[in-house]
């Protein structure tokens, strides 16, 4: 089954890729990896979840948010293959961080979401390592953030 057919067996259509919004870009590719900079919860270009984990955003919203941000990514690696996505051998790395309260400790859990999203589309391929890391403020205000690694073809 091709990537683009499990992407529609699992109802996700693929966003247009995320311009920057300072002096970086999408991503950028060195030998086989790309590098793809950080993806915020944008739907329909525009911020879907705005707080912090644990006061203004629930833990379920905040893997909502996780789970839109691994969509985006997924949108840049599509943009980096030219469109073509089974070109993916390997998601190599996920480095999510998670705007949460004083003593919010769940921040692997957040990442959950975006590390299922992976393996859902990717299968084995979508095994990776990953940071899930807690910080006080992110851009835009929102709760989640998370880069990625991938290797292409």
């Amino acid at each position: 089954m091709s990537i683009e057919d499990r992407l529609s067996e699992l109802g996700i259509k693929l966003p247009e890729p995320a311009a920057p919004v300072a002096n970086y870009v999408p991503f950028v590719q060195t030998g086989n990896i790309i590098s793809i900079s950080g993806q915020i919860p944008l739907q329909g270009g525009k911020v879907a979840y705005h707080g912090i984990v644990g006061d203004t955003v629930s833990l379920d919203e905040a893997c909502a948010a996780a789970r839109l941000c691994a969509i985006n990514l997924i949108a840049q690696m599509n943009a980096a293959c030219d469109g073509n996505l089974n070109r993916v051998q390997r998601v190599v790395k996920l480095g999510g961080f998670v705007n949460g309260v004083n003593g919010f400790g769940d921040q692997p859990k957040v990442i959950n979401a975006a590390s299922d999203l992976m393996v859902d589309v990717f299968g084995d391929k979508g095994r990776h390592s990953r940071s899930a890391v807690g910080v006080n403020g992110l851009p835009l205000g929102v709760p989640v953030e998370i880069d990625a690694l991938v290797e292409i073809s």
